[in-house]
């Protein structure tokens, strides 16, 4: 039985300060508009330097990640245990981003995952019983209906990229440190022009850095 997303549970996330949700100027990779799945997998950005900015890493900021994708309202009240599902589905569905990409196998946990996601949400309350009430139909928490809900969108908005046509133009950036995923549009195949632009000056440098030792 999962735990309810109603408990508090205090972890470095909720003490630490909020992370930036997004890197200044950079905006969604080519597909992540049209896929909100492939906007969760590039939540998490990995920066020049080190840096390494979460729209996930806290409560609020997967509240808000949430609403901006009208996947929850902005005042949920998400607490620290439905961040940790959605970063968990995050997870997930980057390792079947990068078996696709790569030509793997499909990890099992990640399909399990994703599967687990697709069918959680109820189509009908259940029966439950207890000493009190009886027979009763019981319902979850509204805060787990929303997360519920949300994750079954993503996981579903998930399968369908990955066994449509758009599959077949599915890249990652090749631009390092970058982790984004991205559609394909013609010859393009970086998340951002800031990507595009560090890669090939790092390709003159390494031209450059050739030459001279030549």
């Amino acid at each position: 039985m999962k735990a309810s997303c109603t408990v508090r549970y205090v972890s470095e996330i909720d003490t630490a300060a909020p992370a930036e949700t997004a890197a200044p100027g950079l905006p969604q990779a080519p597909g992540a508009g049209q896929y909100p799945a492939l906007d969760l997998a590039n939540s998490a950005i990995a920066l020049p330097g080190g840096q390494f900015l979460d729209a996930l890493g806290t409560p609020s900021g997967a509240n808000q990640w949430l609403a901006d994708h009208a996947l929850a309202p902005a005042d949920a009240g998400l607490q620290e245990i439905c961040a940790a599902r959605v970063r968990s589905l995050r997870e997930q569905v980057r390792a079947l981003l990068a078996a696709q990409v790569g030509g793997h196998p499909a990890p099992a946990t990640a399909l399990a995952a994703v599967n687990d996601a697709l069918t959680r949400v109820p189509t009908a309350s259940p029966l439950g019983w207890d000493a009190v009430r009886g027979m009763h139909r019981t319902a979850p928490h509204p805060i787990d209906q929303i997360v519920d809900q949300a994750l079954g969108i993503l996981a579903a908005d998930a399968a369908d990229l990955l066994t449509g046509p758009d599959a077949e133009r599915l890249t990652a950036c090749p631009s390092h440190p970058c982790n984004r995923y991205l559609l394909r549009a013609g010859r393009r195949h970086w998340c951002s022009v800031r990507c595009g632009d560090r890669a090939r000056a790092a390709r003159a440098y390494a031209r450059r850095t050739q030459t001279t030792a030549d």
